[in-house]
């Protein structure tokens, strides 16, 4: 039987000063902290997670937040921008609030689809399309409720430096199917409702340069640890060089860089971001790996404050 990915596991980006960025996806687009962290090859870094009310496989964004660092360039071998869905009918809710935080944006035509495109305080380009599929996320933040709450990823724009190669491996190895094309892009689906979308720009773009204001990688998700095994078999036996199993707490992760140079990882749905919290408490507080608790003074000293707030 052919392998087929479910889609959408989280999308990891490198933003600027951390207060914005939590300003900004909780407190603009409402979704909710599920948790702040560090980045645990750089102890003296935040990881930010930001998703539905627990922080779902599909809905979590991430975030590494380096205050002061050089702006990137978005590009080839990148993510070119992440797209949310919302619930159908809450299209002028969202523009009437970027309006009223006098966020620019502007609207196209995608797949016969419209969305909603903008982007936050560091340069990420970010995307509102309205979707029937997905569950509501029961999180209320602000002026922001269920009925108009985004539900997750609707998918992503990617930019390949080799998109015929990218194609490939979404199609024949990752059992994306091809839905559509139109223009220069093509469309994938996978077989989850929400965070299944793959648009791929079928034109090679100038590569991307890392930095922030652009997305470090692209999680798919597999169902546990034995799932995540075979396909990292897979795609060995399909000439991929991916790394070992990596412990991330809330999940497990493999990596691997496509012909296209855009970086991949297969992170496990469990164990989920209650392993070390309650589901009231998520995101409240700084949760720390075993191997920093002895640092924590330290870490916390280094790190700048930050408060999830109601901008409304």
């Amino acid at each position: 039987m052919k392998k087929k990915i479910k889609g959408i596991h989280h999308i990891t980006a490198i933003v600027g000063n951390p207060q914005e960025n939590v300003d900004f996806y909780a407190g603009v687009l409402g979704l909710r902290m599920v948790k702040q962290t560090v980045n645990f090859d750089d102890p003296g870094t935040y990881h930010l997670y930001f998703g539905d009310e627990q922080g779902s496989p599909g809905t979590v964004i991430t975030f590494f937040p380096w205050d002061g660092a050089h702006q990137g360039r978005i590009g080839g071998g990148q993510v070119g921008s992440t797209s949310y869905a919302v619930p159908k009918g809450s299209l002028p809710f969202w523009e009437d609030r970027l309006k009223g935080f006098t966020i620019s944006f502007s609207k196209s035509k995608r797949f016969g689809e419209t969305y909603l495109q903008f982007k936050d305080p560091h340069g990420l380009e970010v995307e509102l399309v309205e979707r029937e599929l997905g569950k509501s996320s029961q999180w209320s933040f602000g002026k922001i409720s269920p009925d108009v709450a985004i539900k997750g990823f609707a998918g992503a724009f990617l930019l390949s430096a080799s998109p015929e190669l990218t194609a490939q491996l979404l199609e024949e190895v990752m059992g994306f199917e091809l839905v559509d094309r139109e223009g220069t892009v093509t469309r994938f689906k996978s077989t989850a409702d929400i965070g299944n979308i793959v648009d791929l720009n079928m034109e090679a773009v100038h590569r991307g340069r890392m930095g922030v204001g652009t997305v470090h990688h692209i999680a798919w998700r597999a169902d546990d640890d034995q799932d995540q095994l075979s396909w990292k078999e897979h795609l060995e036996n399909n000439r991929y060089p991916v790394t070992p199993v990596q412990d991330r707490n809330y999940f497990n992760a493999i990596y691997f860089r496509e012909h296209g140079d855009i970086l991949f990882e297969i992170a496990t749905d469990p164990p989920g971001f209650t392993v070390d919290e309650t589901p009231d408490e998520l995101g409240i507080n700084l949760k720390l790996p075993p191997q920093y608790e002895p640092l924590r003074d330290k870490i916390e000293q280094v790190l700048l404050p930050i408060k999830v707030r109601k901008l409304d």
